[in-house]
This record gives structure tokens, sequence and C-alpha cells, in this order.
């Protein structure tokens, strides 16, 4: 998609590593809220979760927060890497179509 100026969106890839669980969570709700406050902010922001080395169910949790977030400022949100029992864990609590609506 470009806009009005012909060109395309401003993009950046941000890439996770580590865990995804109740104990990073703040942590990483703290650095996406200064990401998001930036100034700049691209219009579409891809998440790659190929260095993910844990999920729980608060994981399930951060990716609608941050779809929501996203939705409220008009701005696109891709995932990449999904890991597989993310996956699951988003079939389980029937938010699947709302996980798979941002994947790349």
């Amino acid at each position: 998609m470009n806009d009005a100026s012909g060109a395309a969106p401003r993009s950046e890839v941000l890439k996770l590593e580590g865990p995804l669980s109740f104990e990073s969570l703040p942590r990483v709700l703290a650095e996406s809220a200064a990401y998001e406050a930036k100034p700049d902010l691209p219009d579409r922001l891809t998440i790659d979760f190929a260095g993910v080395t844990a999920v729980d169910s608060s994981a399930v949790a951060l990716l609608l927060e941050w779809r929501r977030r996203a939705l409220a400022r008009d701005k696109q949100l891709a995932f990449e890497n999904l890991p597989a029992n993310l996956l699951a864990l988003a079939e389980l609590y029937g938010v699947t179509d709302l996980i798979q609506a941002c994947r790349a």
C-alpha cells in the first residue's frame, strides 16, 4: 500500500528474543510502550518471533494488546515465525482468527 506521495509505507521489524512469559511481560510491555511513543513510528511493524525460546498464556494476551494498540493508532501489524505452542494457545482461547489476521 502506498501513501499519498506514492511512497511505500515505512516499515520496521522488531525481533523478539528469549521467553515471553508472565515474568517477562512487564518488561516487554514497557519496551513496546516506549517504542510506540516514538514520534516517527512506522506505518507497519513486523514482529518476528524467531528468537522466542518459550511462551505461556500471557504471550497470547500480549499479541492481542499489540493488535489493539496498532488498530487504535491506525498502524499495520504483522507477526512472523509464531511458535506452534503460541498458536495452539490462541486456538485454545478461541482467538486464533485475531492472531492470524496479523500474520505476515
